[in-house]
């Protein structure tokens, strides 16, 4: 288990919620590791909650003692296992109460809308894949989705070829799929 570096980053606007915070930061974050890199999942825990129950973790994270009401902390999880396909890797997961909530950050081929009547039929994962990679209008993209035990979702993607921090695109409902799987995690 791994914390983000607490310097690393440029703070996200202070009018945004705790969820879109860490979100952006989890974006930078990955920004900083470059592209190419496999999928990563944090558990988000409430900062004010972490440094009460773990206050030696709270100091080696280098969480200030004032911190905002209500912030999230992102911990890194171990790595996923390779070849597992995402969904079916999710399904496996559940989290302990102290868990607030999580968010994964994958990169991924997108193909404009008006190429989704193009794709062929009957396609494994894999054939898929490769489809894709050949289709002109792809564009490389990292998502960063994140939701909470209480329902609250935020995503932010950035594509490869507007790599900058001002393009990064944010919203509750970007990758709708992606957050019905997080979300799936919580269920009992």
């Amino acid at each position: 288990m791994s914390n983000l570096p607490p310097d690393s980053t440029p703070a996200p606007p202070m009018a945004a919620s705790p969820l879109t915070r860490a979100v952006l930061e989890l974006d930078e974050y990955a920004a900083g590791l470059g592209w190419d890199q496999p999928a990563r999942l944090f558990a988000l825990v409430d900062t004010v909650r972490l440094r009460s129950d773990e206050p030696q973790l709270a100091a080696q994270l280098g969480l200030e003692a004032d911190g905002p009401a209500g912030s999230l902390t992102p911990i890194e999880q171990d790595e996923l296992p390779a070849g597992a396909a995402l969904d079916e890797f999710l399904a496996t997961i559940a989290w302990p109460d102290a868990v607030a909530g999580c968010a994964l950050v994958v990169e991924r081929l997108m193909l404009p809308a008006t190429s989704e009547t193009s794709v062929p039929e009957g396609l494994d994962e894999r054939q898929l894949a490769s489809w894709v990679a050949k289709q002109p209008g792809r564009q490389e993209v990292r998502m960063t989705v994140a939701v909470l035990r209480d329902g609250a979702r935020e995503s932010a993607l950035r594509l490869r070829e507007k790599d900058s921090p001002t393009e990064v695109l944010t919203g509750a409902d970007l990758v709708p799929g992606l957050a019905e799987a997080l979300a799936a995690t919580f269920e009992d």
